[in-house]
């Protein structure tokens, strides 16, 4: 193992990065409406993966693993943030997010109101959600969020029950 991404803790680090950049997107989108927002998001991750590379060890977790709390970390905190600033500040109409302009109308639609939903979620259940629908089992969102399975379980199913019931009161 003699590349130079090997050598070069850089050229790894961005190698790895690239290869998983969907999980920093997918909370990116999650955490924000606007894509500005958006794109500092995903620097500030990126910017704090990196400082916290060091502390990845391959032989203990799989880089996706180590990446998810780092990312859902600066994301809660950007929230905070932002609820502090709000206190302030007087509150602005948000855009509405832009989705994949390829998928048919009512696909767009049932997708916008999903990521709206998620956005409205406290910072804890809005990660354990995003993690979830992106099929993480209920052990690997305990050990990204640092919770038990058994409250894992729990808050998912309260989730569920709070989504069928705002999208379909008749259930």
């Amino acid at each position: 193992m003699n590349t130079p991404a090997a050598r070069d803790p850089r050229l790894r680090f961005a190698a790895l990065l690239e290869q998983h950049r969907g999980i920093v997107v997918k909370i990116a989108r999650g955490y924000c409406a606007h894509q500005e927002d958006r794109l500092d998001l995903i620097q500030d991750i990126s910017v704090q993966a990196w400082d916290a590379f060091d502390s990845f060890d391959p032989a203990r977790a799989r880089f996706s693993t180590w990446l998810y709390p780092v990312a859902l970390n600066v994301a809660i905190s950007q929230v905070r943030r932002q609820q502090l600033r709000q206190r302030h500040h007087a509150v602005l109409e948000e855009d509405t997010l832009p989705v994949d302009e390829g998928a048919p109308a009512e696909q767009q639609h049932a997708v916008k109101q999903l990521e709206d939903a998620i956005r409205m979620l406290p910072p804890l259940d809005r990660a354990l959600m995003l993690l979830h629908l992106d099929d993480h089992d209920h052990r690997q969102i305990a050990d990204i969020l640092g919770i038990s399975t058994a409250n894992v379980s729990t808050r998912l199913h309260r989730l569920r029950q709070q989504l069928r019931a705002r999208f379909d009161p008749t259930a």
